[in-house]
């Protein structure tokens, strides 16, 4: 089925050039350039030269996209081996990132769908942040957000059965028990639930809230952490006007008719939450940053060094994050 039109063309980044980004953005283009507007701003070398049709700003894309990749140029020069990842493209993969960025706070281009990065040659170049979210977060800083909005960023795996939030991210289990508390959980589900009226078109979201502990602490017999600080997030949230219920044993929340009552899972734990995403939806899943003042989405999966190259990476999270942006966008411009 078609995606339904974003008001503006998407700006695909190049991602680590070395990886499977250029032969998934090439297949993604070939099968949905019927039905999706986007660009990629990349070294046109990247791509067959006899599918690219260089373009100098984002209106071009429209006119051109059934029939060509439409590419937007980088400034800054890259020198790539499929299978290999290089500090010396450091600079160009920040600039594609940079200036998808600016398009969609422009209003040229309507969000940023983002091609898988290597972070250790980025670290390894000087790259100051963990990843994509903190950099978009970083680079959007001073936009505002939409009237009534509240900033993240707050990550979501979403696919067609299920969409959860983990509420901490990438630290050590240990850790992640440490540092959650009452506010994180609060202002994650509320960014969640905006994001759900707003990008995703429910009028009446229901979140369901996990708990930290085996059986959600089992009444402190398990740990007191889902007493003290999750049941005090629901209860917040059920007074803001937010339908959540929680604390839910996490190892009953994902089954068909579990999920059926809710929209989105709020995981306190990354794997509560990656897990039952990727179970479901392994090839097809999407990375989405809410409570940012932009649209953007990724492929679910990293650079794949260790096929690039070989024809053997797979379009479908890559195809599915576009769709997901562009449906995203038309539900934000109504």
């Amino acid at each position: 089925m078609p995606a339904p039109l974003a008001p503006a063309p998407l700006a695909v980044t190049m991602g680590e050039p070395g990886g499977a980004g250029p032969e998934i953005t090439l297949t993604a283009w070939e099968i949905l350039r019927k039905d999706s507007v986007f660009f990629v701003i990349a070294d046109p070398s990247l791509f067959p030269a006899k599918n690219v049709a260089l373009i100098t700003n984002p209106e071009e894309a429209a006119a051109v996209v059934a029939s060509k990749l439409p590419v937007l140029p980088l400034e800054t020069p890259v020198t790539a081996t499929p299978g290999q990842a290089s500090s010396s493209n450091a600079g160009a993969v920040i600039e594609s990132i940079t200036r998808a960025v600016a398009f969609t706070l422009s209003g040229a281009a309507s969000g940023v769908v983002t091609n898988p990065i290597q972070k250790s040659a980025l670290i390894a170049a000087g790259f100051k942040f963990p990843g994509h979210t903190e950099f978009l977060a970083d680079l959007t800083k001073a936009a505002a957000m939409p009237a009534g909005r509240l900033r993240g960023p707050v990550m979501m795996l979403a696919g067609p059965e299920l969409k959860t939030v983990p509420v901490t991210i990438h630290q050590s289990v240990i850790e992640a028990a440490r540092t959650l508390d009452t506010d994180m959980i609060v202002q994650a589900a509320t960014v969640t639930a905006q994001a759900l009226v707003h990008e995703f078109g429910v009028s009446a979201p229901r979140l369901a809230i996990s708990g930290l502990n085996p059986h959600a602490g089992e009444e402190g017999a398990l740990g007191r952490e889902d007493d003290k600080v999750i049941t005090p997030a629901v209860a917040a949230l059920k007074a803001s006007g937010i339908d959540a219920c929680g604390p839910l044993p996490a190892d009953t929340m994902f089954h068909r008719e579990a999920r059926a009552t809710y929209d989105a899972a709020l995981c306190m734990l990354h794997d509560q939450a990656l897990i039952p995403a990727k179970t479901l939806a392994f090839h097809d899943a999407v990375n989405v940053t809410l409570g940012i003042p932009i649209i953007r989405t990724s492929p679910d999966h990293g650079t794949a060094l260790d096929i690039a190259g070989k024809g053997l990476a797979r379009a479908d999270s890559l195809m599915a994050a576009i769709k997901m942006a562009a449906t995203m966008a038309a539900h934000r411009s109504q």
